[in-house]
């Protein structure tokens, strides 16, 4: 019989700031989404650190007696990280580094190094090493040691390049080939889709973890990767799905996060073409995160960011089996109603009215409400289906008793 393995998990320590921006229960918000990809990534949090600071030290992002306070629970606890909510500049992370004598990361870095992780294809880890690189590029005298070893002596006068610039040369080098080699694989893409025939696209989006896979393979039967932790899914997925006698392509994408990296944004918008080029978008919600709403701006904002912001859009509230509201007791007169005590039902009435039947509410893993939400995506597929081929129409059936 098999002994089972313990894995061990490196601690870490997790580092945020409240300012104007970010008041105490906003960054007590970040700091749990940092937690999880600290989870993720395969790290124990063992504290959290929050500081008020506006703007952060230019020197080591938070106070010095923060500092020095975080120094000491480090080498106490044998901590192998720590890490912080905002992204730091390269001088902030070698003064961090040379004063905690361990590894710091920000989430820009932690979010590489899951996206590292999760690349399967040849596509994937292409995209990620060259967000790497270009994260990497300002950050080469942090951290790299031998590279501070840029000093005079035998061997060592002359013409020729110092460690630095010999390291910064090989890496725009590397930046550069792996553009040409991503154009290359943008071609080759571009003509599979292209091949697909001129069947609707439709593009699962949503927030990471919201349940697009599992979502993904309830409507296509098929086996799509899917796992309670950030970033499941890295590569987009297409299959081929059949509603009644309707088919059409369904693509299941990359999921995003607040503050996700610029590298990444840039890196993975070609992966991102299948939201660009689809002629439906299933924008999935997890309706029972506390702040699903903020969510939502933030795939917004993303979906700007790649022009996709005014394609048609169906709202899917995913999770309703999770969803869970403070109650008022009814002789309870001090308490405030908010939405934290909104039922589904009382966030139907707010602005989801304005939405009206572009918005569905389901549970993918337990399969509620799975037949409305076929029927309406039926419908809209059958009506761009109808406006592509005028001439070529098969039959319709009013009402279809089976999906």
């Amino acid at each position: 019989m098999l002994e089972k393995q313990n894995i061990e998990h490196e601690k870490a320590v997790l580092i945020g700031v409240l300012n104007r921006e970010q008041n105490e229960e906003k960054v007590n918000e970040y700091l749990d989404e940092l937690e999880f990809l600290t989870f993720t990534a395969g790290g124990e949090v063992m504290k959290r650190f929050v500081q008020r600071m506006d703007p952060p030290d230019p020197k080591t992002f938070i106070g010095s007696g923060k500092i020095q306070e975080v120094e000491q629970f480090v080498k106490e606890n044998d901590i192998g990280s720590v890490i912080f909510d905002d992204e730091l500049t390269p001088a902030q992370q070698r003064n961090i580094e040379k004063q905690l004598k361990c590894k710091i990361l920000d989430r820009t870095s932690l979010i590489l190094d899951i996206f590292a992780q999760r690349a399967q294809t040849s596509y994937a880890r292409t995209q990620v090493e060259l967000a790497q690189y270009e994260y990497l590029l300002p950050r080469l005298t942090g951290l790299w040691t031998h590279l501070e070893r840029q000093r005079g002596g035998i061997g060592m006068r002359g013409p020729g390049e110092t460690e630095i610039e010999t390291d910064r040369r090989i890496v725009r080098d590397r930046i550069s080939l792996l553009k040409k080699k991503l154009e290359k694989i943008d071609r080759q893409m571009e003509t599979q889709r292209g091949n697909r025939g001129a069947l609707v696209r439709v593009a699962l989006v949503g927030y990471t973890n919201v349940g697009k896979s599992t979502l993904m393979n309830v409507i296509s039967k098929s086996d799509v990767f899917a796992e309670n932790k950030l970033f499941a899914t890295l590569d987009t997925t297409v299959r081929k799905v059949v509603i009644g006698n309707l088919p059409f392509l369904l693509s299941d994408t990359v999921g995003f996060i607040r503050k996700l990296p610029t590298q990444l944004v840039e890196s993975f918008k070609s992966t991102l073409d299948e939201v660009r080029e689809a002629d439906l978008l299933l924008h999935v919600v997890d309706i029972s995160h506390p702040q699903f709403e903020e969510h939502i701006d933030s795939v917004n904002r993303i979906l700007g960011e790649i022009d996709s912001a005014d394609k048609n859009i169906i709202m899917v509230f995913n999770k309703i089996d999770l969803y869970k509201h403070e109650t008022i007791e009814d002789d309870d007169l001090v308490t405030e109603k908010t939405e934290r005590h909104f039922t589904i039902e009382e966030w139907k009435r707010t602005w989801m009215q304005r939405v009206g039947d572009r918005a569905l509410f389901i549970s993918a893993l337990n399969k509620e409400n799975l037949d409305e939400f076929r029927k309406r995506v039926y419908d809209e597929v059958r009506d761009i289906h109808v406006t592509r081929f005028p001439y070529n129409n098969f039959l319709y059936p009013e009402h279809l008793d089976q999906y």
